[in-house]
């Protein structure tokens, strides 16, 4: 069973804790995409990276000085996006470490694919960057089926917790063989079940650290999951798709009403809107 994961584009550089294990599988390629990114300009590199002046001239600064091979981070360190938050990589004992490196696969952009102790260095590139490399016309089409080759094992099982971006990266070349399962977290809004972009990156996040503290093998197992207020929906949820409902608290609910999304476990009133705290009161007392 592999578990495929979108990578964050916030990373750091940790050489004092644990050493990588290795490169990336394929740095070769990457090797090309960096080449192909220093021989863009900085206007170019811009539009590329989507992102204001300050961010731009940090990035082609350390594009400028990138090294693939020295002063690397393992690739479950490096990132430090919500999803790594909540996984908290930093505290998994030794057995949580292995466990992961055997079923955790990072789909990058830039690396193709990544082990959690592969060694990485800070980059920034989407994978619908608008980059072409040769033939290719953009990046999926560069790494083509190689991703999918690099994930499917024995089982033939794939857990998906990518984001749609990164997971059509494998949906292209699936086959009738294949058991491929998307995990869907979302929440009441309103009469509809909706996913919260914030909310789910927790969720994937805390879902990676049951599974790798369970040491789940069968994918039934996962269904089990019950952190953050989500819990399994049998009646939503196929074969192909395993769908967590979380729970809202009442003053969440109600504050949810204006269109903002609430995070914060805090139930409090500090904080809340006047409108919110009256209506709460009313809905509490009838």
């Amino acid at each position: 069973m592999k578990i495929i994961l979108s990578p964050a584009k916030k990373m750091i550089v940790d050489t004092d804790n644990l050493a990588p294990v290795e490169l990336p599988v394929y740095i070769d390629k990457t090797a090309e995409v960096l080449n192909w990114m220093k021989s863009k300009s900085k206007e170019e590199l811009k539009a590329i990276w989507k992102c204001n002046d300050k961010i731009a001239e940090q990035n082609f600064n350390r594009l400028e000085n990138m090294d693939l091979y020295n002063r690397l981070t393992p690739a479950v360190l490096a990132y430090e996006g919500i999803a790594f938050q909540y996984m908290a990589p930093s505290v998994f004992e030794i057995q949580q470490f292995e466990y992961l490196q055997n079923h955790l696969r990072i789909l990058s952009a830039f690396y193709g694919i990544l082990k959690p102790m592969d060694g990485v260095t800070p980059y920034r590139l989407e994978m619908q960057a608008k980059v072409g490399i040769g033939d290719a016309k953009n990046l999926y089409e560069y790494w083509g089926e190689l991703l999918y080759h690099s994930v499917i094992d024995d089982s033939r099982i794939i857990i998906n917790l990518a984001s749609k971006e990164y997971s059509k990266c494998i949906e292209k070349y699936l086959t009738p063989q294949d058991r491929y399962i998307t995990i869907v977290f979302c929440e009441l809004s309103g009469d509809k079940l909706v996913t919260k972009g914030t909310y789910a990156k927790m969720a994937r996040g805390e879902m990676v650290r049951f599974i790798a503290e369970n040491n789940i093998e069968n994918p039934v197992e996962i269904q089990k999951f019950d952190r953050l207020g989500y819990s399994f929906r049998s009646d939503l949820s196929s074969d192909s798709e395993y769908v967590f409902e979380r729970k809202i608290n009442l003053l969440e609910r109600i504050h949810n009403t204006h269109g903002i999304e609430f995070v914060d476990y805090d139930i409090s009133f500090k904080g809340i809107c006047p409108k919110c705290r009256e209506k709460v009161k009313e809905e509490q007392h009838g």
